[in-house]
């Protein structure tokens, strides 16, 4: 297909060898899929601020860190380079996200960097090598979809450790190849330690999962897994060996102790038991 203008600084520095097709094209980007020597992979060409429909991004970028001070007072003030500037960070955002995440122990795409607005990636794909499908695509068991749930709970755990809130997660922001989900989408990132929206969006992220997942297991709708994330993480008690039960009580409700403990006590006792069915299966 034709190279999208983009897209032909890449190729005329040898980045880029050629675009094989377009995959899709968002609120805040389009995507190709694209040679680059032996590897397919794809690039995400962001769309500039004015024709970019994500609502509220100062929302998400509240808290967010620019070290060079003539670049924060150009954006303070929202001069030609300041508004330049805020591009290049809202972009880098989910460059250094992938870096970061990546570490972490989430499944997101590799990043190979960001070239004046388009970003270099993994292509992720199933069994069969063509391009993965995303989570509201799938269709899965009961035993799966608890599974998998758990998985992505974790992640969010493992994101919220290193200082990360997702903030637009949901069924379409989430792929699904042999191995299992992969995040993907993080422009949007939020600071957990400096946005003051920082639990809402975790919430929010939270519930978007789990009523996705609760298509295919119902029990997850009474489960409060976000609150007791938000509440662990408060209490420095968050990391990634964290054992989370789904379970939470509210300080203002008067509660019986013994109950409690022993819903805290089956709910370990379940997620062992779901661990060690995983484990058969995967043997």
């Amino acid at each position: 297909m034709k190279i999208p203008k983009r897209i032909q600084p890449l190729v005329d520095d040898g980045l880029v060898d050629s675009v094989l097709q377009q995959l899709m094209s968002g609120k805040e980007a389009t995507v190709y899929v694209v040679q680059c020597g032996d590897f397919i992979r794809c690039a995400k060409v962001y769309k500039e601020a004015s024709k970019r429909s994500f609502k509220q991004a100062v929302l998400y970028s509240e808290g967010r860190k620019v070290r060079n001070g003539r670049r924060a007072r150009a954006m303070e003030k929202n001069s030609k380079f300041g508004r330049e500037q805020q591009e290049s960070v809202w972009q880098n955002a989910e460059v250094d996200a992938l870096y970061k995440l990546a570490d972490a122990g989430v499944r997101v795409p590799q990043p190979y960097g960001c070239f004046e607005g388009v970003l270099l990636m993994d292509l992720i794909t199933d069994e069969e090598g063509a391009v993965a499908p995303r989570l509201n695509d799938v269709s899965m068991s009961e035993e799966q979809a608890l599974q998998d749930h758990l998985e992505i709970m974790n992640y969010i755990v493992c994101m919220l450790n290193v200082g990360i809130i997702h903030g637009d997660l949901s069924e379409f922001n989430v792929l699904v190849d042999e191995r299992g989900p992969v995040i993907i989408d993080l422009p949007q990132a939020v600071d957990a330690a400096a946005n003051n929206n920082a639990k809402r969006m975790l919430l929010r992220d939270v519930d978007n999962m789990t009523r996705y997942y609760s298509q295919f297991a119902p029990q997850l709708e009474q489960t409060k897994y976000g609150q007791e994330i938000w509440a662990l993480y408060e209490a420095g008690a968050l990391s990634s060996n964290t054992v989370l039960t789904g379970i939470f009580i509210e300080k203002n409700q008067e509660t019986d102790v013994n109950t409690v403990l022993h819903e805290i006590s089956a709910a370990r006792e379940e997620y062992e038991a779901n661990r060690q069915r995983i484990l058969e299966l995967e043997l």
